[in-house]
């Protein structure tokens, strides 16, 4: 597996906005809406992406569905993520742009590191690139690809990707092609794109703690994720040594509009007031967690609502504005 000799995410632009070690950072899904069903109206995004942006916001996140399955309950943002990226990219000027996360079994290696490179020029280096092996089976008959294979395929794309972004003219072999006496233009704004593991994708701990710039994972009890948090630290350090790889995690929320509403489950996350939220987050970066993207599908006011009184309320304490 392709070796980095340094680690050149850690000048980049996005990663700067998105991750600071000891603090923890918000992001937020795209969409940023309520909604019912699987697909959401996609409405005034641009607006409140802004609003995000201005608020202190570290990131905003874009998802890769390529297909509609309406049994598997959400398809994202709707539209493609690299032109959605693109679009998004023009409309905004600080936030780092992340995508939770491209499949990359189901896309040509080339293809994926011609548009994250492209993403990540054009907007000024804020783009960090989750990446996932993909889970939704509709997809892999579809796109061609073995289900059973996709953990070797992810690997064998990541390294693609990876020496095409930082290479020039090097010849390139993998299972379904071959890259000779041409080069991957443009390049990104540093050697390398910063890339975070969603999930395992299949792969190991260890694997993931040596070859990424950090990891994205699902959200559980403080307690539960404190356990998580711990390994990764550690499997990091055995790995590679002291060297700073974010600790990601999702979380659903239905910010109830009473301030000390108490928590309730939900899907992946709570409905509860925003005291409350701000005790759980506070308590998620105690235990060591890096940045919470928060996804606003099962609430039931409005975005622009709950995006003003988290700015007001707890952006503020995990600003990426912030020192």
């Amino acid at each position: 597996m392709y070796q980095p000799s340094t680690t050149p995410y850690q000048q980049h632009r996005g990663f700067g906005r998105a991750f600071k070690a000891g603090h923890l950072r918000l992001g937020l899904f795209f969409p940023i809406e309520a909604f019912q069903g699987d697909t959401p109206t996609m409405c005034n995004q641009v607006e409140l992406g802004r609003r995000a942006e201005a608020l202190g916001f570290s990131a905003l996140w874009f998802r890769d569905v390529p297909l509609r399955d309406p049994s598997f309950g959400d398809v994202g943002q709707v539209f493609d993520p690299w032109v959605y990226l693109g679009f998004i990219a023009a409309q905004t000027s600080t936030i780092a742009l992340g995508t939770a996360s491209i499949a990359i079994p189901l896309r040509n290696p080339l293809h994926t590191a011609k548009a994250a490179a492209s993403v990540d020029q054009l907007s000024g280096g804020r783009f960090l690139m989750g990446v996932a092996s993909g889970d939704r089976p509709v997809e892999f008959p579809a796109f061609d690809v073995d289900p059973d294979q996709r953990g070797n395929i992810f690997q064998e794309h990541l390294e693609v990707i990876r020496k095409a972004q930082r290479t020039s003219f090097e010849p390139l072999q993998w299972s379904s092609g071959r890259l000779e006496s041409a080069d991957l233009i443009p390049k990104p704004t540093t050697d390398e794109i910063p890339f975070f593991v969603t999930g395992n994708s299949r792969q190991s701990i260890e694997w993931i703690a040596r070859e990424s710039s950090g990891w994205i994972t699902y959200p559980r009890a403080p307690q539960l994720q404190k356990t998580m948090v711990a390994k990764w630290r550690e499997a990091v350090k055995a790995q590679v040594g002291d060297v700073y790889k974010p600790f990601l995690q999702s979380l659903y929320i239905d910010l109830d509009v009473r301030p000390d509403a108490p928590p309730v489950s939900i899907h992946l996350g709570y409905r509860l007031g925003r005291n409350h939220l701000m005790a759980l987050l506070e308590s998620l970066e105690s235990i060591g967690v890096d940045h919470v993207i928060l996804n606003l599908k099962y609430g039931h006011r409005p975005a622009s609502e709950v995006i003003d009184e988290l700015g007001s309320y707890i952006v503020p304490r995990f600003s990426a504005h912030s020192p």
